[in-house]
């Protein structure tokens, strides 16, 4: 699927995605109105060769007939797809926010919380194991509740608040038998005492642009707003627009989704950094046109 309309500015974007929300068609509209020439280009539908990669490609160049334009803002809700389409972009000089570096960083648990933590970012306690046996261990001694994350996975999918060793072992019994090998690696964090709700802070750029309270819904403890939170808007602090900025900094910068929960002892700390971050919820009750800043962000990109 490829949808677009020329207008007459003459700088011209593609919006890739592999399904089809609420964001991609917002930051189309909002292309438009800046009077970009703006396309919707599913993925499903990207051929790429080898064939340009070295010999003077210029961005914008034609793939299997299509052009993508000045800049490409990547949403594939595919991890893998997304990564590696950005990939071929960047080796065809197509400029894509966000960056195979910050996509992989992002998309990956494991190496996002490195990241953080090399950036001196506060992140609630996180450990890595590589064994069935001892993941059980660990958990064991660290004490329950305490929280299993795949490294890989969005919308809070698999992120399991476990509460004894019974459950630990049947997690990971369920994952020893999956025949993912991300599925061997076990990542586990500190289950931390905060309120009914996290921040979802929004940066684009070097800029803070807006931060929301995602409380979860009834019966849930999962604050994700596509699994029914909701939100209320949130006033950027000094702290807060300063740990957000280093979570930014520490992952590659972009167009990025800062998730944090608030500690009573130790206040914010970051729990997850998004590649392609949905913002529905946050455009719902802030007073930011969320769409604009990321389309004029891409173009202010490519003017660089």
């Amino acid at each position: 699927m490829v949808s677009s309309s020329m207008t007459s500015n003459g700088a011209s974007l593609s919006i890739v995605f592999d399904r089809l929300r609420w964001e991609e068609k917002e930051l189309l509209e909002k292309a438009l109105r800046l009077g970009y020439n703006a396309r919707l280009v599913d993925a499903k539908d990207l051929v790429f060769s080898t064939s340009g990669i070295g010999k003077g490609t210029r961005a914008g160049s034609a793939i299997d007939g299509m052009n993508l334009g000045d800049v490409v803002i990547q949403r594939c809700i595919s991890h893998y797809r997304g990564l590696y389409i950005t990939a071929c972009l960047e080796s065809l000089a197509i400029p894509t926010i966000n960056g195979y570096g910050v996509a992989e960083t992002c998309g990956n648990k494991l190496l996002c919380s490195l990241a953080l933590a090399r950036h001196n970012v506060p992140t609630p306690s996180t450990y890595f194991i590589f064994s069935a046996e001892k993941a059980i261990e660990m958990a064991n001694n660290l004490g329950y509740p305490i929280v299993f994350k795949p490294i890989v996975g969005s919308w809070g999918r698999l992120v399991i608040p476990v509460k004894d060793r019974e459950m630990m072992e049947s997690i990971v019994e369920m994952r020893e038998e999956m025949p993912n090998p991300l599925s061997k690696i076990y990542y586990l964090q500190e289950y931390v005492r905060r309120p009914p709700r996290d921040i979802r802070a929004i940066v684009v750029g070097d800029r803070v642009i807006t931060a929301v309270y995602r409380y979860a819904a009834e019966g849930e403890w999962k604050t994700n707003i596509a699994r029914g939170g909701k939100a209320e808007p949130c006033k950027i602090t000094k702290e807060l627009e300063d740990i957000c900025l280093r979570a930014a900094e520490a992952v590659g910068g972009g167009v990025l989704g800062i998730d944090i929960m608030e500690d009573e002892a130790r206040g914010l700390l970051v729990h997850e950094v998004n590649n392609t971050v949905e913002f529905r919820g946050a455009a719902s009750v802030s007073s930011v046109d969320i769409a604009h800043e990321i389309v004029s962000y891409a173009m202010r990109v490519v003017r660089a």
